[in-house]
């Protein structure tokens, strides 16, 4: 993809976990429209090899499950093999669930702390030795680690284990001159609604909340993928921090 060689992150090494749809799509189609090379994960092959198909040739898709440590470990060894090092990273896979609390079950509490939570931070345990000096990270957290949404509690814990984790992270990588921040979104029209519950509620759902966002709309996944890049790249007297792409919704 000669075209894109002149681009502002020509040369450039990114690992976007859950890249292949949604907020991870959007980001690496950016990313690569500006000259970087990335390599995305997803856990579905389908959905990996469209992806791919769309971003060209200066993408790798690669079959992987955040919720697996094996298959984490393996990613570490694919990236290394085809990078040897890498400038970025973005730790975006995770999986939402609307579940009243009283419904709660384990199996599903487990399921969304081990894929939001634990999946994201022996990604970046995995891969921090990969990162050379000057990289970002970059972990998705959301809006509701700060307020309080029904149907979505363990979600919104899982969340708020990855603010944590990102000032943690970024005290522990800072002698590596390794920044880890974090984007939080609020409601972005990548049609996950749709996917999660039926389409009535998914429209009823999706009124309300338009109601509810100052700016009284839905984000774009390039507006999420404008921040990521920003972090990742630009915002190099920044980490720790946490940047809301969410119309105003948890600030106003």
């Amino acid at each position: 993809m000669e075209q894109f060689s002149k681009g502002k992150f020509s040369g450039k090494k990114v690992v976007i976990t859950g890249g292949s749809s949604g907020l991870g799509l959007a980001t690496a189609k950016l990313l690569v429209e500006e000259g970087a090379h990335v390599l995305i994960t997803g856990r579905t092959q389908a959905t990996l090899d469209a992806a791919r198909e769309q971003l060209g040739n200066n993408a790798i898709a690669v079959l992987s499950d955040a919720a697996s440590l094996k298959d984490i470990d393996e990613l570490g060894d694919r990236v290394k093999a085809e990078f040897g090092t890498i400038n970025g990273m973005f730790v975006n896979a995770g999986i939402t669930r609307y579940v009243p609390f009283e419904s709660m079950s384990e199996e599903v509490y487990d399921e969304l702390l081990t894929i939001n939570a634990k999946g994201p931070y022996f990604t970046v345990q995995k891969l921090a030795p990969l990162l050379s000096e000057g990289s970002g990270v970059v972990l998705t957290t959301s809006v509701v680690n700060v307020l309080g949404i029904p149907m979505i509690s363990a979600y919104a814990a899982s969340k708020a284990a990855l603010r944590s984790m990102t000032r943690s992270l970024a005290r522990e990588l800072l002698p590596r001159k390794i920044r880890v921040n974090a984007v939080s979104p609020g409601p972005i029209d990548t049609g996950i609604l749709e996917r999660s519950m039926p389409k009535e509620a998914a429209e009823q759902t999706e009124a309300q909340m338009r109601q509810q966002i100052p700016m009284l709309r839905f984000g774009d996944p390039v507006e999420v993928a404008k921040a990521v890049a920003f972090l990742t790249f630009e915002a190099t007297y920044t980490t720790g921090a946490e940047f809301p792409v969410d119309g105003g919704g948890s600030q106003i």
